[in-house]
């Protein structure tokens, strides 16, 4: 059996990273959607908390497009798949933390395929995401379990919450008016 050339090994990790990017891009829809219906039903603490986490998404996709492109290929800019609308509050929490946990299995398979075509760069970049997405499926399982046990009276005391993240302006103008 012949053995890979270099430039199959690459291509498969290319591959590799362009269908995590895809789901990283799904990801940012899903959420982002997610963001605005929770904010428009008063729940802004969770809808701040979801925005922050489709930045995060953010970041991964582009980690994955920047290595990509190191590696001579083109970033794909389609979402894998159509984002859920319309989602009551108390399907979105466990929705999102499968859809994270799927993600996990995914990208460690995907960071098996770096290792065996002998590229770790991509390979740490997986290990750095899978870490993140742990993150974002703990505090997606969390509320669930929340809205799952309390229900209306968890749900009550998220109502009327802001959906401000802090992430205001900065820079020259703002820090020489101190």
């Amino acid at each position: 059996m012949a053995k890979n050339t270099a430039v199959e090994k690459r291509k498969k990790v290319i591959d590799v990273l362009n269908e995590a990017r895809a789901m990283e891009l799904q990801a940012i829809y899903q959420y982002m959607n997610q963001h605005y219906n929770l904010d428009d039903m008063d729940y802004g603490e969770l809808a701040a908390k979801i925005k922050l986490i489709a930045i995060d998404e953010m970041r991964h996709a582009e980690m994955f497009a920047e290595r990509i492109k190191e590696l001579g290929g083109e970033p794909t800019a389609d979402a894998r798949e159509k984002i859920r609308k319309g989602q009551k509050v108390e399907e979105v929490f466990g929705f999102d933390a499968q859809l994270e946990d799927d993600t996990i299995d995914a990208y460690n398979r995907f960071l098996q395929a770096c290792n065996e075509n002998g590229d770790s760069v991509s390979a740490r970049i997986f290990e750095t995401v899978i870490n993140e997405e742990q993150v974002h499926t703990n505090y997606f399982a969390n509320v669930d379990n929340h809205i799952k046990q309390l229900g209306p009276v968890y749900l009550a005391k998220i109502a009327g919450t802001s959906s401000a993240t802090g992430l205001g302006p900065s820079g020259f103008v703002i820090s020489s008016n101190e």
